[in-house]
Formats: structure tokens, sequence, C-alpha cells
């Protein structure tokens, strides 16, 4: 019996199905064409632009929305392409407000930023809205790379290498492709089942093979990989989730919101998903608030993020923090769970309240109770199956370079390599530098 059954308060159809629908609609409506050329007008086309800098793909900024002013928006797309493959997703679930919006000219003089990510999106929906897909294989080079995870890092990685002529052979665990943008993403961010479309656009590229359900340790042996192909790219994610450590943690309604978000992110029916009337979420991170703000949108009564630190030091930005305010979110912060009450199943969360001494978070000894029912965590990921021989630091693979692991013949990029930022558009340069090392290696 699974923790959500064994806890009355958790149920599922509290509201209607044409209520979800309308909860659950596109966060960010796309641009008409007329929109897009009034917010690219906005852009100075700055030289040495600063939004540019603070990609982490590196995408000329001012190149593509000049493309879309000048109504080629499929040119613009091609530019934004070439850098960062899975564009299109990106530009729903980048966190532009900290990166690339957070350092333009017009936010530092006006306050209000050109609205770079959703120019984006506007151009890579033309392109993939017509089916095209502008880049082709070059002449076969007789190379073969096994790619382990079908993410954001693998999928940038596997398409650059088919581009360079290189058979790849991609395995995931999962029985499906897209990794944390196809499980891990709040529904209400990527709509209409654009993580999957997006994937068998990226497929097109050819030279790909597919191998589901297959996982690293279980089913794959790195010894084994390095035998049979050229190279072999790691882009396996973080797939365990890090425990409570608080007393009670095992009681009914206390599950990992990783888990949460994947279930319904594939529910075809949310108004078959159960959720609590009281739904507290413990971490500070986007997760946190993704599945915060779902709760609340399956309609849960009461919902409450407690953060152990304070507002600047919570991994969501302060965008996603007020957008989870804007849905009836409480955010409590220096608050650490101490217990979880209950009967066998959840009924309170017991905190106490923490303060930062010379750097060190400590209890303060004030504690206090929030109702809860449903009870979910969201305080990090860890590596789920450590590899023979891959030297570890801080719990990922330790990488050098463009990705090159301790072990010969093997690169890492994404979540669980050292250096990155748990960030989509982060693990798509990552995939996609060590993509360009691994063909200059075997080409020599």
């Amino acid at each position: 019996m699974s923790n959500s059954q064994m806890t009355p308060g958790i149920a599922a159809g509290r509201l209607s199905t044409d209520q979800l629908a309308e909860n659950f609609d596109d966060l960010h409506a796309p641009y008409a064409p007329h929109e897009a050329a009034v917010a690219a007008d906005r852009c100075y086309f700055c030289y040495d632009a600063p939004c540019v800098t603070a990609c982490p793909t590196d995408i000329d900024i001012p190149l593509f929305i000049r493309q879309i002013q000048t109504g080629t928006p499929k040119a613009a797309a091609k530019t934004i392409l070439d850098q960062n493959i899975l564009g299109g997703m990106c530009a729903r679930v980048c966190p532009t407000e900290t990166l690339c919006e957070q350092v333009c000219v017009r936010e530092v003089a006006e306050g209000k930023p050109v609205e770079i990510g959703r120019l984006q999106r506007h151009a890579t929906d033309a392109l993939m809205e017509d089916g095209l897909h502008p880049f082709s294989r070059a002449a076969a080079t007789g190379k073969t790379i096994a790619v382990v995870g079908a993410g954001p890092a693998g999928l940038a990685c596997a398409h650059r290498l088919a581009t360079h002529g290189h058979e790849v052979t991609l395995f995931d665990a999962r029985p499906k492709p897209g990794g944390l943008n196809e499980f891990g993403i709040a529904a209400y961010k990527s709509t209409d089942d654009f993580a999957a479309r997006e994937v068998d656009w990226l497929m097109q590229i050819g030279g790909i093979t597919l191998k589901s359900g297959q996982a690293l340790g279980r089913d794959l042996d790195i010894t084994a990989l390095q035998q049979d192909f050229d190279a072999v790219f790691l882009g396996v994610g973080l797939g365990g989730v890090n425990s409570l450590r608080a007393a009670g943690e095992e009681r009914g309604g206390v599950r990992d919101a990783v888990s949460f978000i994947s279930e319904l992110r594939q529910a075809e029916d949310l108004s078959t998903l159960p959720v609590g009337r009281h739904v507290v979420v413990i971490g500070g991170g986007m997760t946190a608030v993704d599945a915060a703000v779902q709760s609340k949108l399956l309609g849960a009564e009461q919902v409450t993020i407690a953060y152990r630190r304070g507002r600047e030091d919570m991994g969501a930005s302060r965008y996603e923090q007020d957008l989870a305010a804007s849905h009836g979110v409480n955010i409590i912060f220096n608050a650490q769970p101490k217990e979880v009450h209950g009967n066998g199943a959840a009924t309170e969360v017991e905190f106490e309240y923490t303060a930062s001494k010379n750097g060190t978070l400590t209890g303060t000894g004030e504690t206090f109770r929030v109702k809860a029912d449903q009870v979910f965590t969201a305080i990090g990921q860890r590596l789920d199956e450590v590899p023979g021989g891959l030297r570890i630091e801080q719990g990922k693979i330790a990488v050098t370079g463009a990705g090159q692991t301790s072990l010969t013949g093997v690169w890492a990029g994404g979540d669980c390599a050292t250096g990155g930022d748990d960030l989509t558009v982060t693990a798509v340069a990552e995939g996609r530098d060590a993509a360009e090392d691994i063909h200059a290696r075997l080409m020599g």
C-alpha cells in the first residue's frame, strides 16, 4: 500500500476536469507574430552583449532577435539551435530572469528586460511547427559512441556527434527519453507533450539508435561499453533522492517530490491524481516550487514550503518564489524539519527555527508545527549508481576540460558531473562541448 493510499486526507478529483485544464494551461502564452515584432524592437542589439555572456550555451541573442525583427523567425531558430539544440525547451524552462534577462541593458536601465525567453520560443516554435530540421549529417566516420542517459546532456551530445557523422547508441533507463525535460519539470511549463515532440524532432538528424529500459549498473557495464564503443558519454543525471533524516519520515503521506512530479507529468488524466488538503513541501529549489504550485493547482487547500535557510539562499529564483506566492503557497524560511507527527499517517510536521552563526546553520530550540496530510521532500538528489573506476567528487562524477572523466575514453556531463548548476541549459552546453571533444579525439 502506497503512502498516499494510507492517508485519508489525500484524494483525487478535488477539482473538475475543466478547472484542471485551465490551471495547467501554458504558463506563458506564445507570442503572436506582431507581439514578437514589438518585443524584438526593444532590443538595443548591443555589441559585446551581456546577455550572450550570461547564456551558458553562448547563443548570439542580438542576432536572433534581429532576425525575428526582420521577419525571419526560422533563421533566428537556426541561430539558436546551432548553439542549443534544445532551445525550444530551454525557452520554456530556463531561468532567464537570473541569466540573460537579468543583465539585459533594458533591465538595468528600465527594470523591464527584453523578453528573450519568449522570443526564443517564438523562433524555435516557428521552425518546429513546420517539421524542419536544419541540420544534416557529415559523411560517415565509422566511429561508434555510447551515450548513456537521454536527458538534456545526452540528447545534446548525441545530436552533435550524429552531425559529425558518427553512429550513436543512446541508452536510457526509463521507458521514454527526455530525462528531466520529460519527467521532472512542472506541467504548466511544458504543455502539449512538447518534451516528447522535441526529442522526436531532434532524432530526425539520423544516426542515433535509442535503447530504452537500459540502466547503468543494472543492464549496462561501463567496462563493456568501453570495449564495444569508440567512446562513452555519461549523462545519467541524479536518480537517487536524499533522505529527510527526520523522525517519522516513514509515515503515510510522505514521499519525494521528484516522483510526484514525474507521476503528474505522465498522468493522462489529472483528475485521477491524488493530492492532500494540507500539503507541506520541504526544500528550497525549483523542484520544491514545482511540487508546491502543482499541488495547489490540483486542488490542495493549504500548501506550505519550508526551507531551512533564508530567502537569499533559496535555490529557486525570486521569480519562482513569487510565482509560488501568487498561487497561494506560503513560504517559511529558516525552518528545518524535526519530526513528522501522526498515527501511521502524517498529520503535522514539526519544525525548528534556524539561525546562521559564523556561517554555520544551527537550530534555535524554538519549534512550531504545520498541519499536513501530505509531505513532499525536495532536499536534493544524488547519483543512483556510481560506475566502478570513476573518480567521484562531492557525490558527482569528477570531470576536467570538456567533460573528461578519470577513465580513458569516457566523458560525462549534466547533473551527474561536477561543474554544472543543475540547469537544462547548462546540461545542453556540457553535452555539446563533450561531443566536440569526443569528435576531436576520435578524428585525431
